[in-house]
């Protein structure tokens, strides 16, 4: 499969065109930087510090498309909706890491699934965090009185809280519990804040050094807690499992999907 790969310049970027490099059944047939980047003409291979693939760093990305099977995308919220919109017009598999989006970006891009892009939108693409979230989802339910606190630190440039991750975590307990993450959230307690109101999922976002992402789920009852952790360790754990949804996605119907699904934990 072609793949073409945005945020070139970044981080998940350089991540994702080392884990298409060495994907036996993916090839990287473009990437994408932001306009005016410095890396925009490099070779991508070279970039990332691996053998030139041939490949120079554009910022055009609809003089890339024809010939591509997918798009994998840890962009910003703007841009993802720009590339699922062209990604429903040519019917192409979009991978989407992208944090931070609206109530208004996730519509646009249920939009673009529904109209025949192959969308695999989550807020993180390891295995292990997709499990954990599982495990979060049942621990919610089965412990529906305990307090939930979701704690998440990332290193010194992220620019949203709490993190795509976090949120995710949120939305499994909540869904374990059948309520509504949006009606339950609660982040950012400072002052005299009162006592804590049952039912509410807590979120505590740190921010500092290069952290590459740190998680823990506290459920709080009565004389105990649970603490189920998840700390990454390098960020080729995303970018194995973008390469793995973009093959998963492939042999799916034009729609809007998760991590969830490409592991078949579905009930």
């Amino acid at each position: 499969m072609k793949v073409i790969v945005a945020g070139a310049g970044g981080r998940m970027g350089v991540a994702n065109i080392k884990a298409i490099a060495n994907h036996p059944d993916l090839l990287l047939h473009a990437a994408i930087g932001r306009p005016g980047s410095a890396v925009i003409g490099k070779d991508a291979g070279s970039f990332v510090g691996g053998d030139a693939l041939g490949v120079a760093i554009t910022d055009d990305i609809d003089a890339v498309l024809d010939g591509a099977d997918a798009i994998i995308d840890f962009t910003a919220p703007g841009a993802s909706v720009a590339l699922a919109q062209k990604a429903a017009a040519r019917g192409l598999v979009h991978i989407i890491g992208t944090t931070g989006c609206s109530e208004a970006d996730d519509a646009a891009i249920a939009a673009a699934g529904a109209a025949g892009a192959r969308i695999v939108k989550s807020g993180n693409f390891s295995m292990g965090m997709v499990v954990l979230a599982n495990l979060v989802r049942q621990a919610a339910a089965a412990l529906a009185d305990y307090d939930v606190e979701i704690f998440e630190m990332h290193h010194a440039k992220k620019v949203d809280a709490p993190s795509g991750t976090a949120l995710m975590l949120g939305e499994a307990a909540a869904l374990g519990r059948n309520v509504s993450l949006k009606d339950k959230k609660v982040s950012g307690r400072d002052g005299h804040t009162g006592a804590r109101e049952p039912g509410t999922i807590g979120f505590t976002a740190l921010r500092g050094g290069t952290v590459i992402g740190d998680h823990m789920v506290i459920l709080a009852g009565p004389s105990e807690r649970i603490e189920l952790n998840h700390k990454a360790e390098d960020r080729t754990i995303y970018a194995n499992g973008a390469a793995r949804a973009v093959l998963w996605a492939y042999g799916q119907k034009p729609g809007l999907y998760s991590m969830v699904d490409v592991l078949g934990l579905t009930d």
